[in-house]
This record gives structure tokens, C-alpha cells and sequence, in this order.
């Protein structure tokens, strides 16, 4: 059987260890929290990399992302080409009110325009203002923080692989054609060294 009043004598027990430490509110709006580098607040707009391929605004489950654009004409880049039309982005807008912030349009994003911003401080007195266009995304996307370094242990990146490859290959094609012409240079040498004798025999 517990003995009568233990349980008020333990919560008063936490209650005065608790009063003998020091409080640690963080006095927000005058203090900035500091938040993890993967937090969801917002979502940056890096418009130079949009295409405007749409597959964010169609894989989006709540239908919040809106976008529009038009195409133009592009002249050929050499004599003889052909002109190409690409699109031009108008709007791009995104409905924060029915935004659940599950992150998709980022991740099927293939050109890297979308990334997560810190950035929370965004609350509006009316509803219908937080549709934010691209200006206000642009803006969140100077927001966004640096990726984290590798592991060193992991494996490089395909492209940075790739790359590596290649320029390893042009070195080692490099580095044969110098020894090459360095053997023919050599080889060239005796050659002209014994017509130079002929002619001073003669």
C-alpha cells in the first residue's frame, strides 16, 4: 500500500527543484529562435531556374500553387537554324492558407527553382493575403540556408563523378600527346644530327 501523501510530497518535490533553476523563455519577438537548418517555414521562389514545367502545381495536393505563363518565340541561335519557342513565366503564386506543407513540389521539382525557407513570420489579419506571388518568394528564397556539408565518408555526387572522369580523361590524353611528341622530338634529334655531319664531311 503507498503511504498516504506520497504523491503530493513528490510533486512537491519537482516543484521546488524546479524553482531553484533558471528559466529558459526565449523573449520572442526581441529574441530570434534559432531554427534547425531543415525547417518548413515558407517556400523560396528561384525563378531563374523555373521552366515552368507545371509539375509542381500538378502534383501539389492541395491545388495551392498557382502559375501562369506564355510562350516566345526565340530567333536561331546560327545561320541556318531553326527558331524555338520556350515559355515565360508570368506568375507564380502560392496559396499559404491551404498549403499543408508536405513538401512535394519541392521534391518533384527537377530544375531546383523551389527550396524550404525558415522564414515563419508571414501571419496576415485577412486571410486572402496570404496568396503570395513571386516577388514575396523571390524574396524568402535569400532566406534559405546553405545545404549541409557531405559526409565525408559518403559518395561523391554522379555529376561531380562524371565530371571527374572526364577531366581525368583529358589529362591522360593530354599527358600521352606531350610524351608523344617528346619521343618524335627525340627521335628527330640523331636524325638531324647525322645530316648536319654528312654535311660538314662533304
Amino acid at each position: 500500500m503507498p503511504i498516504p501523501g506520497s504523491g503530493l510530497a513528490k510533486g512537491l518535490a519537482v516543484t521546488l527543484r524546479t524553482m531553484t533553476r533558471k528559466s529558459h523563455t526565449a523573449q520572442y519577438p526581441d529574441v530570434q529562435p534559432e531554427l534547425p537548418p531543415r525547417t518548413r517555414g515558407v517556400i523560396g521562389l528561384f525563378e531563374e531556374n523555373c521552366t515552368v514545367c507545371m509539375l509542381c502545381a500538378r502534383e501539389c495536393p492541395d491545388w495551392c500553387i498557382y502559375i501562369d505563363s506564355h510562350k516566345e518565340t526565340v530567333p536561331a541561335a546560327a545561320p541556318g537554324g531553326r527558331e524555338r519557342s520556350r515559355n515565360v513565366l508570368d506568375r507564380f503564386a502560392i496559396d499559404f492558407s491551404l498549403c499543408m506543407y508536405c513538401g512535394i513540389c519541392i521534391e518533384v521539382c527537377p530544375f531546383d527553382a523551389l527550396f524550404w525557407s525558415p522564414e515563419f513570420e508571414y501571419a496576415e489579419t485577412d486571410i486572402r493575403e496570404l496568396t503570395h506571388e513571386r516577388d514575396k518568394l523571390r524574396e524568402w528564397m535569400w532566406t534559405v540556408p546553405e545545404p549541409p556539408a557531405l559526409d565525408p565518408a559518403a559518395e561523391d555526387p554522379k555529376e561531380l563523378a562524371a565530371a571527374r572522369k572526364a577531366a581525368e580523361k583529358l589529362a591522360a590524353e593530354k599527358l600521352a600527346a606531350e610524351k608523344l611528341a617528346a619521343e618524335e622530338q627525340a627521335a628527330d634529334e640523331p636524325t638531324a644530327a647525322a645530316e648536319k655531319t654528312r654535311e660538314g664531311t662533304s
